[in-house]
């Protein structure tokens, strides 16, 4: 056990994410989402919801502020009435995660698989919520952060 972080970022999960590099992405994906087969490294956070992952990570990750938007969402798919409520509590926690952040960019469903495919790694959660997954650009170190 280290001091300071939260008990659900799994060694794994640290792992990737010091492993990770300027640019790289992660996925942040719900129950629903076929990351198993399309994980270049999978890790998995059954019993948890994408929200607490989130907010955890974004203790210690930095998102891209060399793109316009470091944090993407799956598009609903046209004709679907879903109304993803999860995105305002997305929006909250990157608000008050002290990352600049203007927006989301939203992805058509299946560009979000192939973004998916080439990312870094995706962690798999019980996430029960609809459009619910989430993909964060990884940035630099900033002096004095």
């Amino acid at each position: 056990m280290l001091r300071n972080i939260p008990p659900i970022i799994s060694p794994e999960l640290m792992r990737i994410l010091m492993e990770m590099g300027h640019g790289d992405e992660i996925v942040l994906a719900d129950g629903n989402f076929p990351a198993a087969s399309v994980a270049q490294r999978l890790i998995r956070c059954d019993g948890h919801g994408v929200p607490e992952i989130l907010e955890a990570i974004l203790k210690f990750f930095p998102l891209d502020q060399y793109v316009e938007q470091a944090v993407a969402l799956m598009s609903v798919v046209p004709g679907d009435s879903t109304k993803p409520t999860i995105w305002k509590k997305y929006r909250s926690i990157v608000g008050e995660s002290g990352e600049k952040f203007s927006d989301f960019e939203f992805v058509e469903r299946f560009a979000f698989y192939e973004r998916a495919r080439k990312a870094y790694a995706i962690v798999a959660t019980s996430e029960s919520a609809l459009y619910a997954n989430i993909i964060l650009k990884k940035g630099v170190i900033q002096p004095g952060r």
